[in-house]
């Protein structure tokens, strides 16, 4: 009788950071040619992404809960890929805000921080490629030092996007629609920062 193959951990984890980045390439595309047709598109492309997310999600915490032995803790196992979907349902939300609240034109900046979303995805993506070979990997802590620098300029960013959005818009309307779609960015980036301090974590628990 032939051996169930083993379930492959590490490459589920690989493919939901790798949607997350493809989700903020995207995502970024769309900000740099907007427009209500190019967002409907995106919209559609993204939600792809997300509902294969799930799929994987699905498959990994089944096999967490039929699996004797796992390659790391279960619990790390299970945290790093909740915040990873996370990342995904973010910039998912983010299209589904655009279109709920009827953005026709972008402030200033949004393209900046959608890079930064692009930038900080490409750094998660590239830290779980690293993590099964942890210990002879000299990219891994890298990408978690950039990350983590992503994320506290986009922390400034964040802040000076919120100030001219307060001082310079007069229209009420306009302040509440931009300042949801300024906190869903800033959870975004938070997300990532999360992954990588997680994935920190971990390599430490098992050197």
């Amino acid at each position: 009788m032939a051996r169930k193959k083993s379930f492959d951990y590490f490459a589920a984890m690989e493919q939901l950071a790798t949607n997350g980045h493809l989700a903020a390439q995207r995502f970024f595309v769309l900000i740099n040619d907007y427009s209500e047709t190019a967002l409907a598109e995106a919209t559609a492309e993204i939600h792809a992404l997300e509902k294969e997310g799930d799929k994987v999600i699905a498959a990994l915490t089944n096999e967490l809960y039929d699996s004797f032995i796992t390659p790391i803790d279960r619990e790390d196992i299970l945290i790093i890929s909740e915040r990873l979907d996370d990342i995904l349902d973010g910039i998912m939300g983010l299209t589904y805000l655009f279109e709920n609240l009827v953005i026709k034109s972008l402030r200033p900046e949004t393209s900046r921080f959608a890079e930064m979303i692009t930038q900080a995805t490409q750094g998660v993506e590239i830290a779980l490629k690293e993590f099964p070979k942890f210990k002879n990997s000299k990219t891994l802590r890298k990408m978690i030092t950039d990350v983590n620098t992503i994320e506290s300029e986009a922390d400034l960013l964040y802040s000076q996007m919120k100030k001219a959005l307060f001082t310079d818009e007069t229209d009420v309307l306009e302040i509440i629609k931009w300042k949801d779609i300024y906190d869903r960015f800033e959870s975004i980036i938070n997300d990532t920062e999360g992954a990588v301090d997680i994935i920190d974590g971990m390599v430490i628990k098992n050197t």
